[in-house]
Order: structure tokens, then sequence, then C-alpha cells
């Protein structure tokens, strides 16, 4: 078991985020687990995704980081809804101090001799295994991709919104039965044996399709604890992966989150509606809104005591330019 036992300040802190590189880490430790056959809904994508393993050179990885992984090598993501592409920039340019502090940590006697590169040559280390999980999330991941966002963001909004209605604690209490809620205490359903007491920090959930391989802890990190558990609608992976949905240009131009907002302000809006609506967190939405804002997609104004925001002809424009074309209409 993993007992982590939460303060007050880290519990009210409580903030939901999705990861790719996380679910592609969980989904070669359920690969190496049950040894290339993992249990329905995953056959038909363990069939395609072990042919991946080899040809990219990532097999060494649940081996050598299985039950004792530095955090490093899976970093917490830094917003709500990173692309793999962040995330596995944020792992090419971590510190390598970090690197051998957390080595020291999680092997004090030594660490395995697959993770020694790190210490000695920490920067072609990386962008090594950077090169490796990105072309193992090509192959495995990505064919399934759109499906598994689709499960992924409905996930996020459906928590985030019982998170703002209920609180933390009934938050916890329903994630899934290997994630046991006992205030303080949050413990993980696991073979490893570990207790963590957390002091002012942040609580940061992981939700993931993989998280058959293994719930994943990650507290390293000075400000964020992260915990991983399984999101629901796996079944997805059932049966052939999906036709690729059409790209969204503007969210690839100007992200997703930024993408979505503008999409919602065509009427004058408010941070705390947009935050409602969307299920995401106000200081989520007002960093959105300050980019957009600084663009001049966005204009703002005073009613009352409330601040509104509403679209401008620039963002209009973009709005109509990058508009899904399946959607647009010849004369």
């Amino acid at each position: 078991m993993i007992r982590i036992e939460l303060d007050e300040p880290t519990l009210s802190r409580t903030r939901i985020a999705l990861s790719p590189l996380w679910e592609t880490v969980c989904s070669l430790h359920l690969l190496h687990r049950t040894g290339g056959r993992p249990p329905y809904p995953y056959q038909d994508w363990a069939r395609r995704a072990v042919e991946a393993v080899p040809a990219t050179g990532i097999g060494w990885y649940p081996a050598a980081t299985d039950g004792n992984s530095p955090d490093f090598l899976s970093p917490i993501p830094a917003g709500p809804t990173p692309t793999i592409a962040d995330e596995l920039t944020a792992l090419c340019e971590t510190d390598p101090a970090t690197i051998v502090a957390q080595l020291d940590r999680h092997h004090p006697d030594g660490e395995p001799p697959a993770l020694a590169p790190f210490r000695t040559d920490p920067g072609a280390a990386l962008c090594r295994l950077a090169d490796q999980l990105l072309a193992y999330h090509e192959r495995a991941i990505e064919p399934y991709w759109p499906a598994l966002h689709a499960v992924l963001d409905e996930e996020l909004l459906h928590r985030a919104r019982a998170l703002a209605t209920d609180g933390a604690d009934a938050l916890l209490a329903d994630l899934h039965d290997r994630v046991r809620w006992q205030r303080p205490v949050l413990t993980l359903v696991k073979q490893l044996d570990y207790r963590e007491r957390v002091v002012d920090k942040q609580l940061l959930l992981i939700p993931l399709v993989f998280s058959r391989g293994g719930l994943m802890c990650s507290t390293d990190h000075p400000r964020i604890t992260a915990v991983s558990y399984q999101a629901r609608g796996a079944a997805v992976l059932a049966g052939e992966p999906a036709e690729p949905a059409p790209a969204d240009r503007l969210a690839l131009l100007v992200g997703r989150g930024r993408a979505t907002l503008l999409r919602e302000l065509v009427a004058p809006t408010s941070t705390a509606m947009l935050a409602r609506r969307l299920g995401l967190a106000p200081s989520t939405v007002s960093e959105h809104l300050g980019t957009l804002l600084a663009a001049g997609a966005v204009a703002r104004r005073r009613h009352g005591r409330t601040v509104l925001y509403q679209v401008t002809e620039t963002g209009t424009a973009l709005l109509t330019l990058l508009a899904d074309p399946a959607s647009s209409t010849v004369a």
C-alpha cells in the first residue's frame, strides 16, 4: 500500500490534469506486467502495441523503473491539458541536479545500470528517452488518441465539476476502488509499501485510461504531489482504432484551452461563468484570458462589479479563418 497523508492546505488545493506522457508510460507498464497479454478491454490495443516496443528501443523502461521510478522520468504536467510535445520538452529540460538528487533518493545503493547514463550524461540520456517515448507514443497511443482524448476530456470535466460542487473529500472518496480516502490518508492499493506525509503542497489527480498498468504516484516535486487513478471509459480501446478526427486548426495555433474559451466568448461572459461552464479552475481561465487579451483576440469591460470578456474582430477573424473546413459552405 502507498499511504499519503495530506494536510488541510494540500487538500484544499486539489486539482485535476491530463497527461499524455503518463498515459504512454503507464501503457508500457501494462504491457510489461502482463507479458503483452492484458485483460479486456486492452487486448486488441496490446496486439498492435507490442510491436512498437522493440521498434522504438523503449523496452528497458518498465523493467528499470518498475515500482521505484524517479519522478524526472515522467514529469508532472505543467498545465491541465498539455500535449505530448509539451511534456517531452519538459523532460529534456530537467535540471541535472534534480536528476542526481532523485537518483540518490530512490536508489541510495546505486541505480540500475539502465538509469546510470542519466547521472553521467543527463542531456544525452534525456533526449534519447524522449525520442524513444515519442516513437512509442506515435505507434502505440496516437492511433487511439482521438477516442482516448474524448474519454479523458469528459473525465476531466466530470471530476472538476464534482470537485467544485462537492469538495475534495467527496471527490477522493469516489475515484476508484483502488484509491481509498479516509481523512487525512489517501491510500493507493499497490504491492509497494510506502508512506509519505504531504505538507503545504498541491494534490494533482491525473486520470489515466491505462492506469490498470499501475497507479502512479509522484512525490519528488517541491510543490506538487501527483496521483493517477483509473479513468472510466477504457472500453474505447476494444476493437480497431477510430479514424482520426479532423484537426482543430484553431487549437493547433493557440492551444485547445484558449480555442475553447474563444468560441465561448461570442456573448459577453465573466471569468467565473466560464470556469463553471467549462469545469475549469478560475486561475486557468484567467491565464488563458490574459493571453487572449494581450493578443487582441478578446476585450474586457466592466458591468457593475463584474468584468465581462467578449471576442473582438481579431478573434472573430481567427474563428472564421480557422473554422473546421467540413462545417464551411461554399456559396
